[in-house]
């Protein structure tokens, strides 16, 4: 097992930004992801309304990838702790 000295200050922050990178990342996916997806739809369900249900299906997927992303950060700001030793 490796260790190493850190200051927690640095070593908290670090996590903090690696979880804000995990929310925001997989929010600007879902966005990209979104925006073909709910063009199309829309197109669709344009010309034949029946296909609303199968649409708004569609449109749902990529917001999926924001709630893991969620997840990844909430783990990573509560329930991991690395081993590290904490200098004061």
């Amino acid at each position: 097992m490796v260790t190493a000295v850190v200051d927690s200050g640095v070593m908290f922050g670090l996590i903090a930004v690696g979880a804000g990178l995990a929310t925001g990342l997989a929010g600007i996916g879902a966005g990209v992801g979104e925006q073909g997806i709910g063009a199309a739809v829309v197109g669709v369900v344009a010309e034949e309304p029946g296909f609303l249900g199968k649409g708004l299906f569609l449109m749902l997927l990529p917001e999926t990838l924001i709630i893991f992303g969620l997840a990844v950060s909430l783990i990573l700001m509560f329930a991991w702790t690395p081993n590290f030793t904490i200098v004061p």
